[in-house]
């Protein structure tokens, strides 16, 4: 990518996301430029935000609230725009989710089970089944039927599982759920705009956490605990310490012994979230010997 101008532009805040395209980008070669406090939306159209930035870079990485704002960024701009997370989908996290399931599990997708515990509507919810079902998984989740995946998600899903053979199972049952599972996956029970529902989310959630017991659940010594972060597995952070104090919980939506344990690989799926970023850069933006 020497040569290459990309531009980040970011309405949420991140660690992962902003670190990995900017590491990414220079070490192809690439020059890149932050954007958080631009006009779009607020003095210029996202069409035309879009129009101008596709004049300036080579590329686009957008993460923020809706998912509209990136489909009208990728109509207008006429440069790879790549989802760095919106409320209904975080492609590039599944992405390294993958790779990692790859490397540590070592056979094929359709083998491997996937079970996502917790709020199974949220972005990575949807992304996860998605992925799944692209990749003719075995997927399961396991969460209150209020916070399953919309059914617009789910028939999309279930299309792509009727070419791929994939398998998806979607209940309350715990147990069920997560037996035989290659992979236990949750995230965060208040996504960002959310922290004033944190006593419905606790009071809807905490049956669903994943502690030492849930993961005896699969039956399956070798499970994988994964987890796309932030966490709040301790009370080491604001909403941790807030769930302290206000609801005496050391931990939210994972155990902190989960956590540390060594069924667990989150420091490497945020490792794979630059190599698989590159990889998207590479292959949409890169240059021809590339």
């Amino acid at each position: 990518m020497e040569g290459k101008n990309i531009v980040l532009v970011f309405e949420k805040t991140s660690t992962r996301t902003r670190c990995a395209f900017e590491v990414a980008v220079h070490d192809e070669g690439g020059n890149v430029t932050f954007l958080s406090n631009s006009q779009m939306g607020i003095k210029e159209s996202i069409e035309d935000t879009a129009k101008v930035l596709g004049r300036y870079y080579d590329g686009i990485e957008f993460r923020g609230y809706r998912q509209e704002t990136v489909e009208k960024l990728a109509q207008f701009a006429a440069v790879p725009v790549w989802n760095g997370l919106t409320d209904m989908y975080h492609p590039t996290q599944v992405l390294a989710d993958l790779m990692t399931m790859q490397e540590k599990l070592k056979k094929p997708y359709s083998d491997m089970k996937l079970c996502y515990v917790g709020d199974a509507r949220s972005n990575m919810g949807n992304s996860l089944l998605i992925g799944a079902a692209k990749m003719s998984m075995r997927f399961s989740a396991v969460a209150p039927h209020s916070l399953l995946p919309n059914s617009d998600i789910v028939d999309y899903a279930r299309e792509l599982a009727s070419e791929t053979h994939a398998e998806i199972e979607l209940g309350d049952d715990i147990d069920k759920g997560v037996q035989g599972a290659d992979v236990v996956y949750t995230d965060v029970w208040t996504s960002l705009g959310e922290e004033d529902k944190l006593a419905e989310r606790i009071a809807l959630l905490q049956p669903y956490q994943v502690n030492t017991a849930l993961m005896k659940k699969t039956q399956n010594p070798d499970t994988l605990f994964m987890h796309c972060l932030p966490s709040v597995h301790d009370t080491e952070t604001q909403i941790g310490s807030r769930a302290k104090k206000e609801h005496n919980l050391d931990s939210m939506e994972v155990s902190d012994e989960v956590f540390r344990s060594g069924q667990s690989v989150v420091f490497d799926q945020a490792e794979n979230r630059m190599h698989t970023t590159k990889a998207v850069m590479v292959a949409t933006c890169g240059s021809p010997q590339s």
